[in-house]
C-alpha cells in the first residue's frame, strides 16, 4: 500500500509539472552538415506562442504548458513535431525536404499544394530572380520557364515583351494585346515596371487556360503571379540590406564599312555621285596617309554613340511580426544609364508596407501599399538609324562648318550627301522626360465564419498612376537647309485607375479520405484613363525651370499638316465577374478541379461571356502496383481543358469610303461622290486550351521532370477583312489560329560528402503558330508593300512573304542561259531567284514564305555548385527557328547615300566566284536586287550564357568578439556572352524587324547582402 501511495505520488507531481509553464530553449541545426539554421520558425502547436531562431540557431520561448508540442520548420526543410514533456532543453535536427510535393503555391485567388495541381503552373523562388541585375522583374525570368519567352529591352526603364506559349490574337502595332496579366498579391496589372526583384518573394506563370481561366478575360495570354516579400507570425525581426552596384557595356557591336571600304564600293558602284561624294570628302578633310585614294576620315560611328553606363540598385527591408501582427516594410532606390551617349536614364525609388494583423481569432486585416517614382530619359530613336547609315568617310565635328549651332559638328550634305546623317546633333539637342509616379494599394478583410473550414475575404484594390511626358526639342543649325530654328514642348498628361473590389467565400473540408475545397466570388472593376497634350514653340532653353507651355511665344492648335495638337482623350470602362472553382482529391490518388468564370464589361455590345475550365489528375505513385518500384517517388499524370475571353482588342471598328461615280444627266456627263460605311461589333476573343502533363520524382527525390503537351486554339480573332465591292477593310471577330508545343523541364539536386552539393537544371520547349481560317479569305497582308508580311492558312502569323534567292550570276555565260535574266537586262553581280512555279518568269507567283518572327524552339538551363561557404552558379538560354527582317539594311532601298555593313563590303560579288551571297557594288542600286527577299531575312537563332554569379556567404561567425550578420557578397555577370549569326547588334527583336533596335547590353555586377 505504501508503494502505491509514493506512484501515485509521483504521478501527480509529473501530471502537475506538465500542467506547469515553463521556458524552452534549444537549438535547431541542419541534420545533413550539423550548422545552425537561423529564421526557422518554433511554434507551440494550437497556439499563437512562437519565435523564430536566431543567427546561431537558437531560440528560447518562456510560458509554455510542459505537457505541449513545439512544431519547428524552415523553407525547404521537412518540418518536425517535439513533445515538451517537461524538458526545458532540446536539440533539433530538420532534414532536407526535396520533394517539397506540400509545398503551397499561390492560385488565382488563393492556394494549393503541389501535390494537388492538375494545370500548368512553374514557379520561380526569390533567389533565382534577384541573381539578375536589372530594373523590370520580367527580366530575370529568362530562359527559367518553358514555354515562357522573355524578349530583353535594352532601353533603361523599359519592359521586356513577355509571351507565354506564344501570342493568340493578330498583333497591334504597340504589342499591348500580347501581353499577360500580371497578379501582384492579389491585383491585377497590365505592366510591373514598379516592382522591385528584392521585393519578390516568388513568380509562378499560370501557363495553360485551366489555371488562368479563374482571372477571365484578362488573363487570355497567360497569366503571372508574384508574392512579394512578408512578414511572419512570431518571427523575429529580420534587416535585411541589399545592393548592387555594376557597370554594362555595348557587346556584338555590329561592324560597319570603313572609309577604304566605302570607297571601294563606291568606285566599283560606276555613279558619278557616289564617286564625286569621295572627291568631296578628300577635297574637304583631306587624303588618308595610308591610302591617298581614300578620304582622311575613318569615323567608327557606333563607337562614337556608345558608352558604358552605370547601374545600381539598393533596397532596405524590415519584416517580422508578434502574435498578433505581421509586418514587411522596405525602401528601395534602382538607377540605370543608358549605353547610348546623350541623356538617357532611368531612376526609380519605392516604398511599400505590408501588415497583417489578427483582429480576433476569426478576423484578420491587413494591406499592403507600394509607392513608385520613376523618371526616365528615352533616348533619341534615330540614332541608332544614324550611326548605321552615317558614311565613315565624314568626322564628327567640323571645323569649317561656322554656321553651326550650337556645336560645328559635320554634315553629310557638304559633301553632297542628301541627309545630314550625323546623330549627335539630335541627340544633343533633345531632352525626352517621363515621369511617372503610382500608388497601388490593396486592403482586405478576412473572416473565419468556421475555424480552419469556411472563410469570407473581401479585398479592395485601387491602383493609380500619373505619367507626365516632356518632349524639348533644343534648336540648332547644321547650314545647307538643316537646321530647327525654334524650340519645342510638347506636354502630355496620362492619368491612369484601375479600382477591383473582390468578395471570395473558401470552404475546406476533410471526410476521411475525401477532400474537398470550395471557393466562389464575385469581382468588380472600375478602369479609367485620360490624357492631355499640347505643344508650346519658342520658350526659353537655358534653364529647365523655364520649360513650360506658358513660357512659349506659340501653342498653335494644329501643326503644318492640319492635324490637331492639342489633344483630350480619355475612356472609362466598368466590368461584373462571377467566378467559382472546386477542388476535390480522393486518397491524394485522385484529383478533380474545375472553375467557371462569367464575365460582364461595358466595352462590348455584347455584355457577358462564360467561361469554363476543368482539370483531372492520376497520382500513380500511390497506388499498390506502384509501392515495390523504389526508382518513383512520385508519378502523376495530368489533364486539362478550359476557356477564355481576351478583351484587349478594341472595343469597335469602322470604315467609311468615298467613291467617285460618273452619270449622264441632260446628255452631259456629270461626276459625283457616293458614300459607304462598314462598322462592325466586335466582342471577346476566345482562347481555347488543352494541356496534357506529367509531374514525376525519381531516383530518391533526387530528379523532377514536368512534361507538358498543349493545344492553344483562339476563334473568334479580331482580323482585317475586305469589303466586297466597296473596298477598303474593317476588324471582324472571324479569325482562327493555334499556338501548339511540347515543354520539359528537369531538375537533378544532389551532394557529395557533407560539403559539396550541386543543382542541374534545363528546360526546352517547342512551338507552333498556325492561321486556321480568314474568313474565306486566301491571306491577310501586313508589314509594308517594300517588306511584305502575310498571314496564309497554314502559316504563321505575319509570316514574312517574298523571294527566295538562288545565288548570284557569276558570268555572262548563266546570264545567256536564262532567259528571265537577258529580259531583265541582268548582269553577272545581280541576284538569281528561284523559279518557284517553273514558269521561267520571277514574278509575284514566284513569292514564298521566307519564315516567322516566331522561335519554334526555346532551351534553358543552370547549374550550381556550392562548397560550405562559397557557391557558384551559371545559366545559358537559346533558341531557334526565328527569322529577323533586316529592315536597317534594307532601308538602302530609298537612298544610296549611306553606309553599308562590314560583312556586305567584305563579302560582296567583285568578280567570278569571289560571293554566291551579296550582290555587287553596282547591283545594289538596281531595283531587281532590292526584292522582298531571303537577303533581308536572316536567321535570328541565338544561344547565350545568361547569367554567371560567384558568392561568398559569411554565417554563423564571429569576429574580434561580435557576432557577425548574415552576409553574402557576389560577383555577377549578366549576359556576358551571345552567339548568333544575326548581322545586327543582337537577336533579341521583339516583331522580328530591326529598323533601329536599342542594343542589349552585357551587366557585370559586385553585391552584397547582409541580414541581422
Amino acid at each position: 500500500m505504501k508503494k502505491q501511495l509514493i506512484l501515485l505520488f509521483m504521478m501527480l507531481v509529473n501530471l502537475c509539472a506538465f500542467s506547469q509553464n515553463i521556458t524552452v530553449t534549444g537549438k535547431v541545426t541542419e541534420s545533413a552538415t550539423g550548422e545552425p539554421i537561423p529564421g526557422a520558425s518554433v511554434v507551440v502547436k494550437g497556439s499563437q506562442i512562437g519565435t523564430a531562431t536566431s543567427i546561431d540557431g537558437s531560440f528560447s520561448l518562456p510560458n509554455v504548458p510542459g505537457n505541449a508540442i513545439l512544431t519547428v520548420s524552415f523553407l525547404g526543410m521537412k518540418p518536425v513535431e517535439v513533445p515538451v514533456g517537461g524538458k526545458t532543453r532540446f536539440e533539433i535536427q530538420l532534414s532536407e525536404d526535396s520533394q517539397l510535393l506540400d509545398e503551397v503555391v499561390v492560385v488565382g485567388y488563393g492556394s494549393m499544394k503541389v501535390k494537388d495541381l492538375t494545370s500548368s503552373i512553374a514557379t520561380v523562388k526569390t533567389d533565382e530572380i534577384m541573381k539578375t541585375p536589372a530594373g523590370q522583374a520580367m527580366q530575370s525570368m529568362q530562359g527559367k520557364v518553358a514555354g515562357l519567352q522573355v524578349v530583353s529591352a535594352g532601353t533603361p526603364g523599359a519592359s521586356p515583351t513577355v509571351r507565354i506559349r506564344g501570342i493568340g490574337s493578330y498583333p497591334e502595332k504597340d504589342k499591348t494585346n500580347e501581353n499577360p496579366l500580371y497578379v501582384v498579391d492579389g491585383m491585377m496589372y497590365d505592366n510591373i515596371d514598379f516592382l522591385n526583384t528584392a521585393d519578390i518573394a516568388s513568380m509562378s506563370v499560370l501557363k495553360d487556360a485551366s489555371a488562368a481561366a479563374i482571372y477571365g478575360v484578362r488573363a487570355a495570354n497567360g497569366v503571372v503571379l508574384i508574392e512579394t516579400r512578408s512578414g511572419a507570425f512570431n518571427q523575429k525581426t529580420e534587416i535585411t540590406f541589399d545592393g548592387y552596384y555594376g557597370v554594362q557595356r555595348a557587346q556584338n557591336i555590329l561592324k560597319m564599312a570603313n572609309s577604304e571600304q566605302f570607297t571601294t564600293m563606291a568606285m566599283e558602284s560606276g555613279s558619278p555621285t557616289d564617286i564625286a561624294n569621295i572627291a568631296n570628302a578628300m577635297q574637304r578633310y583631306g587624303r588618308s596617309r595610308v591610302n591617298p585614294n581614300v578620304p582622311a576620315p575613318n569615323t567608327d560611328w557606333y563607337n562614337e554613340v556608345l558608352r558604358q553606363a552605370p547601374i545600381q540598385n539598393y533596397s532596405l527591408d524590415i519584416t517580422g511580426g508578434g502574435q498578433k501582427a505581421s509586418y514587411s516594410v522596405g525602401a528601395n532606390y534602382f538607377s540605370q544609364q543608358g549605353i547610348l551617349d546623350m541623356k538617357n536614364e532611368y531612376d526609380r525609388f519605392n516604398l511599400r508596407s505590408k501588415i497583417d494583423f489578427k483582429a480576433t481569432d476569426w478576423l484578420t486585416v491587413g494591406g499592403n501599399m507600394i509607392w513608385s517614382q520613376a523618371t526616365k530619359y528615352d533616348e533619341e530613336a534615330s540614332a541608332w538609324k544614324l550611326a548605321y547609315s552615317a558614311v565613315p568617310t565624314m568626322p564628327v565635328y567640323d571645323e569649317m562648318n561656322t554656321v553651326a549651332f550650337p556645336t560645328e559638328y559635320s554634315n553629310a550634305k557638304d559633301i553632297g550627301y542628301r541627309g545630314v546623317q550625323n546623330p549627335f546633333p539630335t541627340m544633343d539637342n533633345s531632352d525626352k522626360q517621363r515621369l511617372n509616379k503610382k500608388l497601388l494599394t490593396n486592403f482586405y478583410l478576412s473572416f473565419d465564419l468556421i475555424p480552419k473550414k469556411l472563410n469570407f475575404k473581401t479585398t479592395y484594390n485601387n491602383a493609380y498612376s500619373n505619367l507626365e511626358e516632356r518632349d524639348v526639342l533644343m534648336p540648332y543649325d547644321m547650314g545647307n537647309g538643316v537646321s530647327r530654328l525654334k524650340s519645342e514642348i510638347i506636354k502630355r498628361m496620362k492619368n491612369y485607375s484601375d479600382i477591383t473590389w473582390d468578395n471570395v467565400l473558401s470552404y475546406t473540408n476533410s471526410f476521411g479520405k475525401h477532400n474537398l475545397t470550395v471557393m466562389g466570388g464575385t469581382s468588380f472593376r472600375d478602369q479609367s484613363y485620360t490624357t492631355l497634350e499640347v505643344k508650346g514653340v519658342d520658350f526659353p532653353i537655358g534653364m529647365e525651370q523655364s520649360w513650360y507651355i506658358d513660357q512659349a511665344k506659340e501653342v498653335p492648335l494644329t501643326g503644318s499638316d492640319g492635324v490637331r495638337i492639342i489633344k483630350h482623350d480619355g475612356y472609362k470602362e466598368y466590368g461584373m465577374s462571377y467566378f467559382g472553382r472546386v477542388s476535390y482529391n480522393y486518397d491524394n490518388r485522385y484529383l478533380v478541379y474545375g472553375t467557371f468564370r462569367a464575365d460582364g464589361s461595358s466595352k462590348y455590345r455584347e455584355k457577358w461571356g462564360y467561361y469554363p475550365a476543368v482539370g483531372a489528375g492520376w497520382v500513380i505513385s500511390e497506388e499498390g502496383f506502384m509501392k515495390d518500384i523504389d526508382v518513383i517517388n512520385y508519378l502523376k499524370l495530368r489533364a486539362s481543358w478550359g476557356k477564355l475571353g481576351n478583351n484587349k482588342i478594341k472595343a469597335d471598328d469602322g470604315s467609311l469610303n468615298a467613291k467617285v461615280v460618273t452619270a449622264i444627266i441632260n446628255d452631259k456627263e456629270v461626276s459625283g461622290t457616293t458614300l459607304s460605311g462598314v462598322y462592325s461589333q466586335l466582342f471577346w476573343e476566345l482562347t481555347e486550351e488543352t494541356n496534357f502533363g506529367i509531374s514525376s520524382n525519381f531516383l530518391n527525390n533526387r530528379l523532377d521532370i514536368e512534361a507538358d503537351y498543349y493545344i492553344r486554339d483562339t476563334k473568334n480573332a479580331a482580323i482585317n477583312v475586305t469589303i466586297p465591292a466597296v473596298g477598303g477593310s474593317v476588324i471582324k471577330n472571324v479569325g482562327a489560329f493555334r499556338n501548339s508545343g511540347f515543354e520539359l523541364a528537369a531538375t537533378w539536386n544532389d551532394k557529395i560528402g557533407d560539403n559539396w552539393r550541386y543543382t542541374i537544371s534545363g528546360n526546352i520547349a517547342t512551338l507552333k503558330n498556325e492561321v486556321q481560317d480568314l474568313y474565306g479569305q486566301p491571306y491577310v497582308d501586313g508589314g509594308t508593300a517594300e517588306f511584305r508580311q502575310r498571314s496564309i492558312v497554314g502559316q504563321p502569323l505575319l509570316a514574312f512573304y517574298g523571294w527566295e534567292i538562288d545565288g548570284v550570276y557569276q558570268n555572262q555565260d548563266q546570264i545567256n542561259a536564262d532567259p528571265g535574266a537577258i529580259a531583265n537586262e541582268l548582269v553577272p553581280g545581280d541576284f538569281k531567284y528561284k523559279d518557284l512555279n517553273g514558269d521561267k518568269i520571277i514574278d509575284d507567283k514566284d513569292r514564298t514564305v521566307l519564315g516567322s518572327y516566331f522561335p519554334n524552339f526555346t532551351y534553358g538551363g543552370s547549374l550550381g555548385i556550392s562548397y560550405k561557404c562559397i557557391d557558384l552558379s551559371a545559366s545559358f538560354y537559346g533558341q531557334s527557328g526565328n527569322k529577323i527582317l533586316n529592315r536597317k539594311r534594307g532601308e538602302y532601298l530609298w537612298t544610296t547615300d549611306t553606309n553599308l555593313d562590314a560583312d556586305l563590303a567584305i563579302n560582296r560579288w567583285h568578280g567570278e566566284g569571289t560571293s554566291d551571297k551579296y550582290p555587287s557594288s553596282a547591283g545594289l542600286r538596281k531595283g531587281w536586287n532590292q526584292k522582298m527577299s531571303n537577303y533581308f531575312v536572316e536567321d535570328g537563332s541565338y544561344f547565350r550564357i545568361q547569367n554567371i554569379q560567384l558568392a561568398y556567404n559569411i554565417k554563423n561567425q564571429r569576429w574580434f568578439g561580435l557576432e557577425m550578420p548574415t552576409m553574402r557578397v557576389s560577383f555577377t555577370a549578366d549576359r556576358p556572352l551571345t552567339l548568333f549569326s544575326y548581322n545586327g547588334f543582337s537577336p533579341e527583336i521583339p516583331d522580328g524587324i530591326d529598323e533601329q533596335a536599342y542594343p542589349i547590353p552585357a551587366v557585370y555586377t559586385v553585391g552584397l547582402n547582409i541580414k541581422f
